[in-house]
């Protein structure tokens, strides 16, 4: 019994004399301030990333410059800042991994594409859900240059905060690309 509780004091100890350590808690802080920021970007809605207005630009600086001190404390080095910069680096690589390999994993991370409009009738209870106005939804139809709700096939709100918009005259568009396709140049000549 004796041995078993020196054994939980030296652990104990060791994790303490880590987390003392100045650059440990750099990491420990930056991881957390990353994962802080994912949840409330996945919180507050995918919309915010893709159609930055004036006020979301100034938000995102000053999110920036108020989490700084939160990752570093009171260290201003550049070791320390190289220390955030870097556990910021590889905790996005690890997500980017586990990401692309868990699709699980990556919907409960970046969610799943939102179909917006089907066969030109907007479906208002995913507006509703994604915070999306109807004058917002106009807006990217008509930067996709489709004049009518009722002439787009398809709308969706992508993971990326896009909204792709898909149409009739994307359909024949895409028919004429194909019947004038050009044989490229290369092919056949590449082994």
């Amino acid at each position: 019994m004796a041995v078993l509780l020196r054994c939980y004091v030296a652990k104990l100890l060791i994790y303490l004399m880590l987390f003392q350590n100045e650059y440990i808690q750099i990491i420990l802080r930056s991881v957390a301030v990353y994962v802080f920021i994912i949840l409330a970007i996945r919180l507050f809605g995918k919309k915010e990333l893709a159609q930055l207005s004036i006020i979301d630009l100034v938000f995102i600086l000053l999110i920036s410059n108020s989490v700084q001190n939160a990752m570093v404390g009171s260290n201003t080095s550049l070791q320390g800042g190289l220390v955030a910069a870097f556990s910021l680096f590889i905790l996005n690589f690890v997500l980017k991994k586990l990401s692309y390999k868990n699709t699980r994993f990556n919907e409960l991370l970046e969610g799943k594409a939102v179909m917006l409009i089907y066969k030109g009738r907007i479906n208002d209870e995913h507006l509703r859900m994604t915070g999306i106005t109807t004058n917002e939804l106009l807006a990217a139809v008509r930067e996709h240059g489709v004049e009518k709700i009722e002439d787009v096939d398809l709308a969706m709100l992508e993971v990326d905060g896009n909204i792709s918009v898909i149409s009739d005259s994307f359909s024949k568009r895409s028919v004429q690309d194909t019947a004038h396709k050009r044989k490229h140049k290369l092919k056949g000549k590449i082994n």
